[in-house]
């Protein structure tokens, strides 16, 4: 077998090597899996599309050419890996690699994804039998078991021994036995967060309710079922949380948090239409869907980030809001004294100059107001340019700030890092926490490994430093021949004492375990010994 870095010969172990290798940091093998993922994703929504006659007839030339556009790329990527199959360790093993492969699951679940296109082409159908094709090229979705299946083996090696509370845990958040299967959870639920919120969206546009009410209907009522049992495991498995573990009651104490309180208001308005659409009109909880919007912050550290920024540089951002609200009032002021006299149905009041002032500060300006007078109009510009850097300063300062926040979460992470080497190898509990932490800042495994090999060049220097440090302590030996060997034999005497006081078969079992033979250890204590008494004659 050969090793993952090594390149084979020829166009085809070339290209198995940029394509298909998960091992090669210069290949494409990841982007080219979120590709086809995301063509699986369109051809399926395509499929679906076409049942909607207002949407499918007037664009049938537009859905008949993505469909073989589609079919091609997965033609070619099957193509592509059975050509390649002799080069996968899998396979390479059989006397006919290719032949071997087409007969495996995943070369099963490509064909059926094609096979209905061909079969169209090749053989007259009727139009019932086109109808069933159009339906069987749904079987495009099991393409996602490639993915999804190795997933559930890692996983399952990963938490053998767990409880399944537990198991569910590390399904929803990162631990250090998540594995790849958690982040194709998270992948799905925000991409039904996604679709939800682009549903409700366009659900307030009347031509498209009018087509897809129905539609609408139905991924909603998917959408909830999903996030109530979301929200459910999430309470279930709150006593495995290290945030609530010591609680006294760490589910309620999960529940009453921030994160909870969104995932319940994101399921809420379904349930409330549910119940009382019959006695109340509450079509207006529909808006309160796009609540769902607040789950993606689980997902993404920006948040968290920018509330550390905003703790720590709340001083200066408070300063710089005072000055804006103090440019605002002070010239609201004085465009209500200039303007109202010749203006008084627009600066009737200085609240109303207020509005003036800020959208003129913000370089907005919509017209609505405008000064006429010539102090008025010469504040307008004055008031303009100054308004160019007021406006700057909060969001120079956070956008700075936000990009210090990220540079110093990533150097307590290589800190981490450095400290679980001190020891020269990081135990299971200490890879498990930085596990979680490179999950939770969402780094790349290129970005993982840069700053892995980084802490690891780090300590290298630091055991470096330390040693030339230990080495300035001792005695040059060439230059003071007498002081080193009287250092020599006062670590003797110390070393006679420690073998004097300590356990003699102790001592040999410990000096055993670090590689010392056990004739050689009867020696050295001898030796000790001898002269241990000999000093003590010397000195008496």
């Amino acid at each position: 077998m050969q090793s993952p870095l090594t390149v084979p010969n020829g166009l085809l172990g070339h290209l198995h090597h940029w394509l298909f290798d998960d091992n090669n940091p210069k290949g494409v093998s990841r982007e080219f899996e979120r590709f086809i993922a995301v063509l699986i994703l369109v051809s399926v929504g395509a499929v679906l599309l076409e049942h909607v006659p207002e949407v499918y007839e007037p664009n049938a030339q537009t859905f008949a050419w993505f469909d073989v556009i589609s079919v091609l790329i997965f033609t070619l990527e099957y193509v592509l890996r059975v050509a390649t199959a002799p080069l996968t360790p899998e396979f390479a093993r059989y006397r006919f690699p290719r032949l071997r492969y087409m007969v495996s699951f995943y070369a099963l679940v490509d064909l059926i994804a094609i096979a209905p296109f061909y079969f169209a082409q090749l053989v007259t159908v009727d139009v019932e039998m086109l109808r069933v094709l159009r339906i069987l090229r749904l079987m495009r979705m099991a393409k996602f078991s490639r993915l999804i299946i190795p997933a559930w083996h890692e996983f399952h090696e990963l938490n053998q021994g767990r409880s399944f509370r537990a198991k569910l845990y590390a399904l929803l958040e990162p631990t250090g036995h998540s594995g790849k299967l958690h982040i194709y959870v998270d992948n799905f639920i925000v991409f039904w967060v996604l679709l939800s919120i682009a549903c409700v969206i366009l659900e307030s546009v009347s031509e498209i309710r009018a087509i897809f009410s129905t539609h609408f209907l139905w991924i909603d009522t998917i959408a909830f079922s999903i996030f109530t049992l979301e929200y459910l495991a999430r309470i279930y498995t709150a006593p495995e949380n290290p945030e609530h573990r010591e609680r006294l009651s760490p589910r309620l104490a999960y529940a009453s948090s921030g994160a909870a309180l969104i995932d319940l208001i994101t399921i809420l308005p379904f349930i409330l239409e549910a119940i009382w659409a019959n006695t109340l009109d509450l079509r207006f909880l529909r808006v309160f869907r796009l609540a769902r919007m607040l789950k993606l912050t689980r997902y993404t550290t920006a948040t968290s980030t920018l509330l550390k920024v905003v703790k720590r540089e709340w001083q200066v951002i408070f300063a710089s809001v005072f000055v804006m609200m103090l440019l605002v009032i002070l010239t609201a002021s004085l465009g209500y004294l200039l303007e109202h006299p010749a203006q008084p149905d627009k600066f009737e009041n200085i609240p109303q100059a207020i509005y003036w002032a800020v959208i003129t500060l913000a370089s907005v300006g919509y017209g609505d107001i405008s000064p006429v007078t010539p102090l008025g109009r010469t504040l307008t510009v004055v008031l303009s340019l100054t308004g160019i850097g007021i406006f700057a300063i909060p969001a120079g300062l956070l956008a700075s700030a936000f990009t210090d926040q990220l540079r110093i979460d990533r150097e307590a992470f290589r800190r981490t890092l450095v400290q679980a080497l001190q020891d020269g190898e990081m135990d299971p509990r200490e890879r498990e926490e930085i596990m979680v932490e490179a999950e939770r800042l969402h780094l790349t495994k290129v970005e993982y490994d840069q700053l892995m090999e980084d802490a690891a060049r780090e300590h290298r220097e630091q055991m470096k430093s330390d040693s030339i440090q230990l080495g300035h302590l001792m005695l040059d030996a060439q230059t003071h021949p007498a002081l080193a060997a009287e250092q020599f034999r006062i670590l003797w005497l110390q070393l006679a004492l420690l073998a004097q006081a300590l356990d003699r078969e102790t001592l040999k079992a410990h000096l055993q375990t670090q590689g010392m033979q056990e004739g050689g250890i009867e020696q050295a204590l001898a030796a000790l010994d001898a002269n241990l008494v000999t000093d003590q004659r010397r000195s008496l």
